[in-house]
């Protein structure tokens, strides 16, 4: 319901895109507005460059509070990246840890990946992941009465990420959350499993690399799996529902700006497959809504709420948000972005020759992979491997690859050359193995210092202690929001 309502204000994206279908490389592109070969963003132990600019920065350039609740993935020794404050550590490790080794295959699995997840799905008290998530909420919803109650004086235009990590294997949610449906009317993949030997080479990898040649998976374990995703959605929910309650119960709904998105999606057992690092549609499309306040959404120009099914990915978030902010994209940016302004869309624009593109190289797969989403077709090249081409409009679920087909070579041609322009498959796939080798040759020594961000809090000054003369009474007041002006004693 909270997300309903949120997408009912809102402007929603219907063809979103994240720019590479997993964890930390999506973020960072996200956040630079640069596509992940650009900034060396090859996979969940690639290291985040301290000298790349991000949002936070341009956002502390024009003057913002930049705060960072929950996870984000950032690897190597900046923790902040443009952000001021962390209220939370990460989830994730930060380290090298989970560095791939195409040399060994797609057997290879850093992060021990397999369909556990899927045969264990279940109600559950509590989970790792709730732990995570519920701090994030708290610590969220803590900082913005924090920001509402600071004095006329201090007050500065903020922006705060809240980033959790749910919905995510394990497929794992509360029992209230899991009551809220029965199994038997979850529906099954519109695509049932497709046999190995009928997948696409690339799906055979990740079919190995998720162990899914080790295990037995029937449908009733599908449709429980599903039904436990639903409810991490829903529980997913609710934790956005106490962070916007905050919002709106503090007044400062009036003048936030509200974006929500996800940094990949999730097969769900469509085609047989399963969490992300795939193409297909339900693993590379997100959900993407922008919600304007009246009071910044000039008369006319942004007919907000509605809906928008251009093509379209979370490097547009940079650009975007720095207009918003009331820069100028000329003059504020320092470097090459990939990412486009979506405000012309708002204004009902068209963007001449809308495209996506996204990349893969991380565990799973052997080689580098990338796509190219049209208004209406969709090219996946691997390298060394036949290219898949769709046609989205008549073709929805990607079953019929027309790349084989005679008819479509021109097509065909013209679409690589769009995505290989600044994207050669052999030159990345050397220089990928040559990242690969010197990081997995700095884990093997160990990580002495450990780059997982350590949250502190001043204790000392919170709540009444190191009030000095100002006494209890007056510093409780000082904290009550809305404030309520003293009341002046009575002489007598």
């Amino acid at each position: 319901p909270h997300i309903q309502r949120l997408a009912e204000q809102s402007t929603v994206f219907e063809a979103a895109y994240c720019n590479f279908p997993i964890c930390a490389p999506s973020r960072f592109s996200m956040l630079s507005g640069r596509l992940p070969h650009s900034i060396g963003a090859y996979d969940n132990a690639s290291e985040f460059p301290s000298s790349i600019p991000t949002l936070a920065h341009y956002l502390r350039h024009a003057g913002y509070r930049t705060i960072l609740a929950g996870k984000m993935h950032f690897i190597g020794a900046d923790q902040l990246h443009g952000y001021e404050e962390r209220l939370t550590t990460d989830i994730y490790p930060a380290d090298f840890a989970w560095t791939p080794d195409w040399l060994k295959g797609p057997e290879h699995r850093p992060t021990g990946v397999s369909m556990r997840p899927v045969l264990e799905a279940g109600p559950c008290v509590r989970s790792l992941q709730i732990d995570y998530d519920e701090e994030v909420a708290y610590k969220a919803e803590q900082c913005l009465y924090d920001l509402a109650r600071r004095p006329e004086a201090e007050k500065q235009a903020f922006f705060l990420t809240v980033s959790y990590t749910h919905p995510h294997p394990p497929f794992v949610a509360p029992q209230r959350y899991w009551d809220l449906y029965n199994t038997a009317d979850i529906p099954l993949p519109q695509v049932p499993e497709i046999p190995y030997e009928s997948l696409d080479p690339h799906s055979q990898w990740l079919y190995i690399a998720h162990a899914q040649n080790l295990y037995t998976v029937n449908s009733a374990q599908v449709q429980h799996a599903r039904h436990a995703y639903y409810a991490m959605v829903s529980y997913t929910d609710a934790l956005i529902g106490r962070v916007l309650s905050a919002l709106h119960d503090t007044g400062l709904d009036k003048d936030t700006i509200v974006l929500f998105c996800g940094d990949h999606g999730e097969m769900l057992g469509e085609r047989g497959m399963w969490f992300k690092q795939t193409f297909y549609e339900q693993s590379v499309r997100v959900p993407f809504m922008l919600r304007l306040p009246k009071e910044l959404a000039p008369a006319a120009a942004f007919e907000s709420p509605k809906r928008i099914d251009t093509p379209m990915s979370l490097v547009d978030v940079l650009p975007s948000l720095i207009e918003l902010s009331g820069q100028t994209l000329a003059d504020t940016l320092v470097g090459k972005v990939h990412g486009q302004s979506l405000l012309p869309l708002l204004r009902g624009e068209q963007r001449p020759d809308a495209q996506v593109i996204a990349e893969y190289s991380s565990e799973g797969v052997c080689a580098p992979s990338r796509m190219l989403r049209t208004e209406r077709h969709k090219l996946i090249i691997t390298h060394g491997l036949p290219p898949l081409l769709f046609d989205l409009l008549h073709d929805p679920l990607e079953l019929v690859n027309l790349a084989e087909k005679a008819e479509y070579q021109t097509l065909l041609a013209d679409l690589y050359a769009r995505l290989t322009s600044d994207w050669d498959p052999k030159t990345m796939h050397e220089r990928i193995l040559s990242s690969q080798k010197e990081r997995l040759f700095l884990a093997a020594l160990g990580q002495k210092n450990n780059w997982a961000y350590q949250p502190f809090v001043d204790e000392s000054t919170r709540f009444i202690r190191g009030s000095g003369s100002a006494g209890p009474t007056s510093v409780k007041a000082r904290a009550r929001f809305p404030y309520v002006e003293p009341v002046k004693a009575d002489k007598k």
